[in-house]
């Protein structure tokens, strides 16, 4: 063999040789250049197969929501009725005290009532003025003196009268909110029964409205009899003195009541 075939073969083989990775002389590992790249190998592509433990290792996935268990929640027990003293004694030092006084949660100062019970008089108004409140005695400053006066027009004064007002402590804006409205009046009818006064005098519109379920405009001038326990308690009704002091021109109408307390003494 020999010639130009012989070269042109012999070059082949080189060839050859030098694509399956014999490129030198000294040399452990064939370089493979005719294996294909892994990310090209369909097979190194398959998923291995998962042996059983492991597939029953792997958590199962969750439920769709409608399916999955509810959780219990409990309804909150309603709260009954406060229970409230049949006492006086123990009346005076639950209204001083106990958090569950209704109206003693607007304010941490609280305007308790002074006097004694089956007094003559009783007066009576919804919730400390923001005076009151600060000086902790209702009808302070300036409109109780208006109130002695008014007292004394009609033959009496302060400390023969018992003085309280249905909330111990005063409403933001001095606006009671309807929630609060039924405990209040289970307690303005319980203070009135163990109070047991001769006769009432309603102090502010929001008492009147409270107590006699009129407006008052309409209460004005008229003896107002209040239903306590099947009877009749006597009342009046005037404007709040510090209403007086803002508009003088009611404090005719507020007289107008007042004369109707020395009837019948």
């Amino acid at each position: 063999m020999g010639g130009q075939k012989s070269a042109l073969l012999a070059e082949s083989y080189c060839d050859w040789w030098s694509l399956a990775g014999v490129d030198m002389l000294v040399g452990e590992t064939p370089t493979g250049w005719l294996d294909l790249p892994a990310a090209n190998d369909v097979a190194a592509e398959q998923p291995k197969p998962t042996s059983r433990r492991a597939i029953e290792a792997e958590p199962p996935p969750p439920l769709p929501a409608a399916l999955q268990r509810q959780e219990i929640v409990e309804a909150p027990v309603a709260k009954g009725p406060i229970e409230i003293p049949a006492e006086w004694d123990d009346f005076q030092r639950w209204l001083a005290e106990h958090p569950d006084v209704p109206g003693s949660q607007w304010d941490a100062r609280r305007v308790l009532p002074v006097g004694q019970p089956e007094a003559q008089l009783m007066l009576l108004t919804a919730w400390p003025e923001i005076d009151d409140q600060r000086e902790a005695t209702l009808f302070s400053g300036a409109t109780g003196a208006l109130l002695d006066a008014m007292l004394r027009a009609i033959g009496t004064i302060r400390a023969d009268c018992y003085v309280a007002s249905l909330a111990v402590t005063r409403p933001p804006g001095g606006r009671c909110a309807e929630e609060d409205m039924a405990e209040l009046d289970r307690l303005l009818w319980h203070h009135l029964r163990l109070a047991r006064p001769g006769r009432l005098l309603l102090i502010g519109s929001d008492i009147v409205r409270m107590a006699a379920a009129l407006p008052l405009a309409d209460a004005r001038g008229r003896l107002l009899n209040i239903n306590q326990d099947g009877g009749k308690m006597e009342a009046v009704a005037v404007a709040h003195p510090a209403m007086l002091l803002a508009r003088p021109a009611q404090k005719a109408a507020a007289w107008d009541s007042l004369k109707l307390l020395n009837q019948g003494r």
